[in-house]
């Protein structure tokens, strides 16, 4: 028996999936990249202030390097660097607060869909089939036609576009948990339905709900640059990085390469890095690795 097994062996549980978690590089960098980025967006304007809200027309289209500009300026004369930050808190924060919201809504739903089973169960599923056959961006695109884009908006409607998923995966856990001992008993000694929802099943999907929603925090980025992109987010002075490229395009062809790169860059960047949490932690939850 090697030596590596016998460490293994001596570790709890949490213990080995940490282990694993560490050794999947990508998840290292993923966490490194999203504090780094966090630093960068809600401290570095403290480090770097600019006016985010007054145009400095003789201050338009510097480039990289200027005095006073690192990644210099864009067509209205705001800092690409400082717009950068000032972005990527909108972009993280609708991420989050939309993925947090998508992944609440989808547990509930599909713990009781999966608990409850029957009619009640076909009729949620068909719900969930229905909306996930509608795509969420053109949703989005009609209700930033019709409505007014805000950050509080965005992130209620990106949550209610992005529940499906994580209630087929739950739902998938609770068929098998309903029927488990301690549920059995539970109901055995008078519990309620709720109860069981709440107290055996939802606590028992959460390596499944902890790697959807670093999913859905990185689909939520990703669908606010979309609606930006088109035109259809947030309207200036307030801005994310899906603006930031929407702006830069009409100049891009004239070699303001600034004005798309770094907004693109982070748009990537942030992503990868929330995918390959989610990749680590479903080493971290995997129970047949982790006994290995």
């Amino acid at each position: 028996m090697s030596t590596t097994t016998i460490v293994m062996r001596t570790l709890t549980p949490r213990q080995r999936g940490m282990r694993r978690f560490l050794q999947n590089k990508l998840a290292v960098f993923g966490i490194v990249t999203i504090v780094l980025f966090l630093l960068f967006c809600f401290l570095g304007p403290l480090i770097h202030p600019t006016d985010q809200v007054h145009t400095d027309l003789r201050s338009t289209m510097l480039p990289p390097g200027s005095p006073g500009h690192p990644l210099g300026t864009d067509d209205v004369g705001y800092d690409v660097l400082g717009r950068l930050m000032v972005g990527g808190q909108i972009s993280i924060l609708i991420g989050l607060a939309a993925g947090i919201l998508a992944t609440v809504i989808g547990t509930l739903w599909g713990a009781i869909a999966g608990y409850v089973g029957g009619a009640v169960d076909t009729v949620m599923m068909r719900v969930v089939d229905a909306g996930i056959a509608i795509p969420a961006t053109f949703l989005l695109l009609i209700l930033s036609a019709i409505l007014r884009p805000s950050v509080p908006l965005m992130i209620c409607v990106i949550g209610l576009v992005s529940w499906l998923v994580p209630a087929r995966l739950v739902r998938a856990e609770s068929i098998s948990l309903k029927s488990r001992e301690y549920v059995l008993a539970l109901r055995a000694m008078g519990g309620t339905h709720s109860r069981a929802v709440l107290k055996h099943i939802v606590p028992n999907t959460v390596g499944t709900i902890v790697v959807n929603a670093t999913f859905q925090v990185a689909d939520a980025i990703l669908l606010v640059a979309y609606i930006s992109f088109l035109g259809m987010g947030l309207q200036k002075p307030a801005t994310d990085w899906g603006a930031m490229l929407t702006s830069g395009i009409t100049y891009t062809y004239a070699g303001a390469w600034w004005l798309i790169f770094p907004a693109g860059f982070c748009i990537v960047l942030t992503v990868c890095a929330f995918n390959s949490i989610g990749d680590g932690l479903r080493d971290f939850f995997d129970v047949k690795g982790r006994a290995a």
